[in-house]
C-alpha cells in the first residue's frame, strides 16, 4: 500500500472522478473518441492549442486518449479529463506532470457551451482533484495576455500571473501556489 501511495504522487494514473454542480469531470475513454473528436474539431480551438491539429480527426482522439491512463508500472505525465454535462461531453482538461513540484494544466470548451460558466466549473473541479492528489504541487497554466476570458477565469480561480513568458510563443504563466 504505502509504494502505490507513493507512486500516485508521480503519475496521473487512476485519477478519480469529480462532481461539480452541473458537471462530471472524469479522464477521457476509448468511448468519448466521438464526442472528443466533434468537440475539439473546430478552428477556434485547434487555432489556439498548439498541440492539436486541425482538422482534429477521430483518429487523433483515439490517440490522445490512447495514452495510458491506468499506468501499468509506469507513471503517467499525461491525462486528458472530460467534462460532461448531463452526459454530453462540453469541455476538456488537460493535466500534465512537469518536474516534482509542478502540474500544468489546459483547457477548452466546445462552441455550443462556451459563454456558460462551464470552463469555469470544469477547471474548478480539475483544481480539487489535484489538490487531493498533489497538495504541494504548484498548478500552472499557460495564457496570452489578450484572451481575456481565459485570463478572467484564471484570476478568478485565484491563479495569479507570475510575470514570466510561457514555453509556448505569446503566452504567460499563471500560477495556483501550493495548499
Amino acid at each position: 500500500m504505502f509504494f502505490r501511495t507513493l507512486a500516485s504522487r508521480y503519475s496521473l494514473s487512476n485519477l478519480p472522478a469529480h462532481a461539480t454542480t452541473r458537471l462530471r469531470l472524469a479522464p477521457l475513454v476509448q468511448a468519448d473518441a466521438e464526442a472528443l473528436q466533434a468537440l475539439t474539431d473546430d478552428p477556434a480551438i485547434t487555432g489556439v492549442v498548439d498541440f492539436l491539429p486541425a482538422p482534429f480527426t477521430l483518429d487523433h482522439a483515439r490517440r490522445m486518449i490512447g495514452r495510458d491512463p491506468v499506468g501499468r508500472g509506469k507513471p503517467v505525465k499525461d491525462c486528458f479529463l472530460g467534462a460532461k454535462a448531463e452526459g454530453v461531453l462540453v469541455a476538456v482538461v488537460g493535466l500534465h506532470l512537469r518536474g516534482e513540484h509542478g502540474v500544468e494544466l489546459g483547457y477548452w470548451v466546445g462552441g455550443a457551451a462556451r459563454g456558460q460558466g462551464y470552463g469555469s466549473e470544469a477547471v474548478s473541479g480539475a483544481v480539487a482533484i489535484l489538490r487531493k492528489r498533489f497538495p504541494h504541487r504548484f498548478i500552472v497554466a499557460e495564457c496570452r495576455p489578450e484572451n481575456a476570458a481565459s485570463r478572467g477565469l484564471l484570476i478568478k480561480l485565484g491563479f495569479r500571473d507570475t510575470g514570466d513568458e510561457g514555453h509556448r510563443p505569446g503566452r504567460r504563466i499563471f500560477s495556483l501556489d501550493p495548499v
